[in-house]
């Protein structure tokens, strides 16, 4: 694995973003990393991540203005989430994650993890080792007991894929970067179809990973049509994500004060930007 691409760390060099961050505004999407004696990754990945801990992310977060955060269960370490769990206990603001299980864990351990701030069950299909699609239902089923959601980190044609199976699920969805399609291919491509369907039933779609859907740099105006569509949809299923520290980006590397800007100019109405960045991250987490 000596020969995966190295991630750069993130720029913690950050001003504020233009608009006065409302109380209570949350992450919903952040990874840490390391260290690597106490955290292994597993050996099927497809990149090493840097160095992240909590307190670089308490920094950032006290620059920008972020008062919650999810910390979100990575691909390169598999299903032991204790780098995720035990950073979220020192990161110093109130937090929530999204986890990776054995088919094997017990009612009493998905507990536990729930104590600990757990609310959904990460399924990831754009990268190696993710859990099978096989269990979808089962799962949904288990995870609904606790009042979690399933979050999908998926391409535009696996999502699109998936999309019959995901509206019949026993949980709610949320849907990482804003469905990871082609922008180019327009809104009525069928992909992002398949998302405005989603959203439009009660699922939710996080507004991150702008990077991830093309090659522009920030401010992204190309997606705010797909933004402005969502917003009709389901204002209320909409949340805000930096996807920090940005791993495995073949793109310049973001700055997340760039980030915030972008979603203001995807959602200039500041009451609706609000409603993004706490009220429903406060509904769909618990927080």
């Amino acid at each position: 694995m000596d020969n995966l691409p190295a991630c750069e760390g993130p720029d913690m060099n950050l001003r504020p973003p233009r608009f006065k961050m409302p109380a209570g505004a949350t992450d919903t999407h952040i990874h840490l990393f390391g260290p690597l004696e106490r955290y292994p990754l597993v050996e099927l990945r497809e990149y090493n991540p840097p160095l992240v801990t909590p307190q670089m992310a308490r920094e950032v977060f006290g620059k920008l203005g972020i008062a919650r955060a999810v910390v979100i269960q990575p691909s390169v370490y598999g299903r032991d989430n204790r780098a995720q769990l035990d950073g979220a206990a020192e990161i110093g603001v109130p937090v929530r994650a999204v986890v990776v299980l054995d088919a094997d864990t017990t009612e009493a351990e998905m507990a536990k993890l729930h104590e600990q701030g757990a609310r959904g069950l990460r399924y990831v299909l754009a990268h190696p080792g993710g859990l099978p699609v096989a269990d979808l239902e089962w799962w949904a089923d288990r995870v609904s007991e606790l009042g979690w959601h399933i979050q999908f980190l998926a391409r535009g044609p696996q999502l699109l894929e998936l999309a019959p199976r995901i509206e019949k699920l026993s949980c709610s969805v949320v849907i990482d970067h804003i469905g990871m399609f082609r922008s180019e291919e327009g809104l009525q491509q069928p992909a992002f179809q398949a998302v405005v369907r989603m959203i439009s039933n009660g699922h939710w779609v996080k507004l991150s990973g702008a990077y991830r859907l093309t090659q522009k740099p920030p401010p992204f105006p190309e997606l705010k049509p797909f933004v402005e569509r969502l917003l009709q949809a389901r204002s209320d299923r909409l949340v805000w994500a930096s996807d920090w520290p940005h791993v495995f980006v073949k793109t310049r590397i973001p700055n997340m004060t760039e980030l915030l800007d972008a979603l203001a100019d995807w959602v200039p109405d500041e009451a609706a930007r609000n409603r993004i960045l706490v009220e429903n991250p406060a509904s769909l987490y618990g927080f």
